[in-house]
C-alpha cells in the first residue's frame, strides 16, 4: 500500500509541476492513411531529440501540449513511412497529418520522408505487441487463407491449442481465458470449420494489438490476455473493389466514401466451397456432405462537424456441416455502435453500445423424426471511455463498462414422440467495471502505466437455484423472479507497467496485473470446439482470479536493424475450473455439481529475436514454460501438468522481398506435446476389459513440427488494378503431426492393445490470387 501511495503522491508532484510551466498550446487531431483517410491506431507523435510525444488512440485521435514555440515533430506507425514535421505552435491549432509511402506537402508545414519501417510487428510495452496486418498476408498459411489467429501463434508465449487449429494457449491459459474484441464487441468462438480456420477475415481489418502481461485498466473478465482487433473503416477518399480466391475459398471486400472526407463503408464477405468441389471428385461418396462456412464484415461512419463522429458495424458468421440425417450449425453475431465526442483539445470521449451472441445445434434425424442439441451465449453492453491529455507526459484514461449475460445452458428439443425434450433454464447475469488509469513520463528514460479496476458480478433471476451436498445432492431449491438478486463476486484489480530505459538501445519492463474471470468455458477438449458450453459464476461456481508479475529486457543493435528481448513471468490462477472424474458437460443440468475448483500456477521465460536486414525481415522465438493445477479431488491431490502445459515453443520465421515483385517467405515450428491422461493398464472384469488410469495428464503427446513455405509474386500494377499469385506448401516435409491418440485392441492378437495416432493433415499444396481494384 505504501508503494502504490508514494507512486500516486509523486505523480501528483509530477503533474503539478508540468502544469505550472509557461505559456501552453495544444496540436490535436488525428493520424491518417494518405492513401485512403484511414486512422491509424497507435501512430506515434514526438518532439525530435526528446522524450517528449504522445500516441493515437483507438480512434486515432492524438493530443499534444507543448510549450508554444518552433518544433519538429516524428509521426511514425508501424508498416509506413515516417514523417518530419515543422510547426510553430502559438496557439491551440487542429491538425491532421497523414502517412503513407511518399511525403506530403501541407500548408506551412514541411514534410520529410525517413526510412520505411517494414516490420511485421512491434513491440508496445510489457508484455504487448502490435501487429502489422498488413504483412502477414507474405507469411505462409493453411489452405493459402490469410489468418490473424494463426499468424500470433507464431510470437513467443502463444501457441496453438492443437494441430492446425486456432485455438489460442497464452502463458499456459485455456482458450476461454482470452478477451477476443472486434470492435469492442466480445467473439465466443473465434473459429471456423472446428477449429481450423479463424472467424476474422483479414481483408477487412486494420489493427491487432496483443496483451499478454501488463495489461491495462480499462480490460478486464479473461484471465490470460487481450486481442484487441479493430475493422477498417472503409476507404473515404474513393470506391474500390478487392478480393481472393483460393482453393477452398473466395473473398469480396468493397469500399469506398459516404461522402468524400466525412464518411466511409466497408462490405467484406468470405465462403468457401469445399463441399462442391469434393462432390465433383467423387459424387458417389461426398454426395450427402455439406462442409462449408461464410461470414461477413460490414462497418460504416460518419463525421457530424469536428467534434462528433458515430460509427455502426457488424459481423456474421455461420458453420454448416452435414452428412446424412446428421447436422452441425453454429457461429456468431456481432454489432456495435460508437459514438465518439471531442470535448476540447484535450478531452476525448467514446460511448459504445455492443451486442454478441453465439450459439451451436446438433440436428439428427429426419425431418418429423429428429432432434436438437443446442447452447449459446448472447451479450447486451454498454462501455464507456475518456482519455485526458494533460500534458505531454501525463495521460489519464477512465470509464466504465456494464454488461448483461444470457446464458443457454445445452438443451434437447424432439419432434419425436419417444424422445422427451430436455429444456434447461437459462442463467442471467450483469458484469460490470469502473476503471481509472494514468500514463506518466518521470523522466526522459522512466515511464509508467498505472491504474485500478473496480469489477462487479451479479447472479440473477429468472430461474431455479440449486444448493448440493458433498455428494451432489440437490439440498435446496430456490425460484427466483427476474432480475431478482442471487449472487454476487467483486474484485479490486490494480495495474502496474513500468518501463525504464537505460541507454538508448537497452530498456528494462516490469508488469502486474489482477484479473477476475466470471464466465468460464466448459470443454472436454483442448481445442475450442462447437459445442463447448459458456456459463456463469453462480453460488457454486467461483470466479476465477488470476496474477501475473512479469520482468523482461530488450536491447537493439545496428540503429534498431536487429532487437532481442527476453521476458520472463509468473501466473498464479485461483479457483480454476476442472472436473470430476468421469463428468459429462453435455445435456447435463446438474453440471455445476460436478465442478471443481483448485488452484494453478504458470511460469516461463519469452525469447524473441527480429531482424530487419535490407529486405529481409524475420523472427526467432523460443518460450520454456510450465503450466500446472492443483486440485485436491484429482491426482490424490498432487499438482498435475495442466493439458495445455508445454515445455518448449519455437517458431523461426522469415521473408525476402526481391526487387518489390517477389516475396519469399517461411516459417517452422516445434512444440512439446500437450499433455494427457492415457491408461496405465487393463483389466477384466465380467469378460469386459476395463482400462486403468494412474494419474491426471500423466503422458505426453509426440512433439509436433512443421516447415511452410510460400512465394508471391505480384503483377506490376496499372493505375486502376493490381494482382498477386501467392503459392505455398503447407507441412513441406509431410510430418504428421498427432491429433489424437486412440487405444484399440490388436486386431491379431486382441489380449494386446494398440496405440493408434490419428494426424489430420500431410503435405498440401496452395495457391491464391489477390486483386485490387
Amino acid at each position: 500500500m505504501k508503494i502504490w501511495l508514494t507512486l500516486i503522491f509523486c505523480c501528483l508532484i509530477n503533474i503539478g509541476w508540468l502544469s505550472a510551466q509557461g505559456d501552453k498550446a495544444t496540436l490535436s487531431g488525428y493520424v491518417k492513411d494518405a492513401d485512403s483517410g484511414e486512422e491509424l491506431i497507435g501512430a506515434t507523435i514526438v518532439v525530435d531529440g526528446t522524450s517528449l510525444g504522445t500516441a493515437t488512440n483507438i480512434y486515432g485521435f492524438y493530443s499534444l501540449t507543448l510549450d508554444k514555440g518552433k518544433y519538429k515533430l516524428i509521426v511514425s506507425y508501424i508498416g509506413y513511412q515516417a514523417q518530419e514535421i515543422e510547426i510553430d505552435l502559438q496557439e491551440n491549432e487542429t491538425m491532421t497529418l497523414e502517412l503513407g509511402t511518399g511525403a506530403k506537402d501541407m500548408e506551412e508545414i514541411v514534410v520529410k520522408a525517413e526510412k520505411d519501417d517494414d516490420v511485421m510487428m512491434q513491440d508496445a510495452g510489457v508484455g504487448t505487441t502490435k501487429i502489422n496486418v498488413k504483412k502477414l498476408e507474405t507469411l505462409p498459411v493453411f489452405m493459402g487463407e490469410k489468418d490473424i489467429l494463426k499468424s500470433i501463434q507464431l510470437l513467443p508465449g502463444i501457441s496453438a491449442s492443437s494441430e492446425g487449429s486456432t485455438g489460442l494457449t497464452v502463458r499456459g491459459g485455456k482458450p476461454d481465458q482470452n478477451l477476443i474484441l472486434l470492435d469492442e464487441a466480445v467473439v465466443y468462438n473465434p473459429s471456423h470449420f472446428l477449429g481450423f480456420f479463424s472467424v476474422f477475415n483479414s481483408d477487412a481489418l486494420k489493427d491487432l494489438t496483443v496483451y499478454k502481461g501488463g495489461i491495462p485498466s480499462q480490460y478486464g473478465g479473461r484471465a490470460s490476455s487481450v486481442l484487441d482487433i479493430y475493422m477498417k473503416n472503409g476507404n473515404k477518399k474513393k470506391f474500390g473493389l478487392s478480393g481472393g480466391l483460393g482453393l477452398i475459398s473466395s473473398r469480396l471486400t468493397f469500399e469506398g466514401p459516404i461522402v468524400k472526407d466525412k464518411g466511409s463503408f466497408i462490405l467484406s464477405g468470405r465462403a468457401t466451397y469445399l463441399d462442391l468441389l469434393l462432390k465433383v471428385f467423387d459424387n458417389e461418396r461426398f454426395g450427402q456432405l455439406g462442409l462449408g462456412f461464410w461470414d461477413l464484415n460490414l462497418k460504416a461512419n460518419y463525421s457530424f462537424g469536428k467534434n462528433d463522429r458515430i460509427f455502426v458495424s457488424g459481423y456474421a458468421g455461420r458453420d454448416n456441416f452435414s452428412f446424412g440425417n446428421f447436422g452441425l450449425n453454429y457461429g456468431n453475431y456481432t454489432a456495435t455502435v460508437r459514438w465518439n465526442h471531442t470535448f476540447n483539445e484535450k478531452l476525448f470521449a467514446n460511448t459504445s453500445f455492443f451486442f454478441s451472441d453465439y450459439y451451436y445445434g446438433y440436428k439428427i434425424g429426419r425431418s418429423g423424426d429428429d432432434f436438437t442439441i443446442e447452447a449459446g451465449i448472447r451479450d447486451y453492453a454498454l462501455k464507456q471511455d475518456y482519455s485526458y491529455y494533460l500534458n505531454p507526459k501525463n495521460t489519464i484514461r477512465f470509464g466504465f463498462n456494464t454488461t448483461y449475460h444470457e446464458f443457454q445452458p445445452s438443451q434437447l428439443r424432439s419432434s419425436n414422440d419417444n424422445i422427451n425434450s430436455l429444456i434447461a433454464d437459462k442463467k442471467h447475469a450483469i458484469e460490470s467495471g469502473i476503471y481509472a488509469g494514468h500514463e506518466i513520463q518521470f523522466t526522459d528514460k522512466f515511464k509508467a502505466v498505472y491504474g485500478l479496476r473496480v469489477s462487479l458480478f451479479n447472479q440473477i433471476g429468472p430461474g431455479d437455484i440449486f444448493t448440493f451436498d458433498e455428494s451432489n445432492r440437490i439440498t435446496d431449491t430456490t425460484t427466483y423472479k427476474p432480475f431478482e438478486h442471487v449472487q454476487t463476486y467483486w474484485g479490486l484489480e490494480p495495474r502496474l507497467a513500468l518501463t525504464y530505459q537505460t541507454f538508448p538501445t537497452t530498456a528494462f519492463e516490469f508488469g502486474y496485473h489482477r484479473i477476475h474471470q466470471y464466465v468460464h468455458l466448459l470443454s472436454n477438449s483442448t481445442a475450442a470446439a462447437p459445442n463447448d458450453m459458456w456459463i456463469p459464476s453462480t453460488n457454486n461456481v467461483k470466479p476465477q482470479i488470476a496474477d501475473q508479475v512479469s520482468l523482461g529486457v530488450k536491447q537493439s543493435f545496428f540503429k534498431n536493424k536487429l532487437t532481442i528481448g527476453l521476458e520472463g513471468y509468473y501466473k498464479y490462477l485461483q479457483n480454476q475450473v476442472d472436473y470430476e472424474n468421469g463428468a459429462d458437460i453435455l445435456l447435463n443440468t446438474r453440471i455445476e455439481s460436478q465442478i471443481l475448483n483448485g488452484v494453478g500456477w504458470s511460469y516461463g521465460a519469452e525469447l524473441l529475436v527480429q531482424g530487419k536486414i535490407g529486405d529481409f525481415n524475420g523472427w526467432v522465438s523460443y518460450t520454456l514454460s510450465k503450466t500446472a493445477y492443483q486440485f485436491k479431488e484429482i491426482n490424490r491431490g498432487n499438482p498435475y501438468p495442466a493439458k495445455q502445459d508445454r515445455t518448449h515453443d519455437i517458431a523461426i520465421v522469415g521473408t525476402y522481398e526481391l526487387k518489390k515483385r517477389w516475396v519469399f517467405s517461411l516459417s517452422w515450428i516445434y512444440q512439446t506435446g500437450n499433455a494427457v491422461t492415457f491408461p496405465s493398464a487393463k483389466y477384466e472384469i465380467n469378460g469386459q476389459k476395463v482400462s486403468y488410469f494412474t494419474e491426471r495428464n500423466g503422458y505426453r503427446m509426440p512433439a509436433a513440427h512443421r516447415l511452410d513455405i510460400a512465394v508471391t509474386f505480384r503483377n506490376k500494377p496499372t493505375k486502376k488494378f493490381q494482382s498477386s499469385f501467392t503459392v505455398g506448401i503447407y507441412n513441406v516435409y509431410n510430418q504428421y503431426n498427432p491429433f489424437s491418440i486412440d487405444f484399440r485392441p490388436n486386431e491379431a492378437d486382441p489380449t494386446k492393445t494398440d496405440a493408434v495416432q490419428l494426424s489430420l493433415f500431410g503435405i498440401i499444396p496452395t495457391v491464391t490470387w489477390n486483386f485490387s481494384f
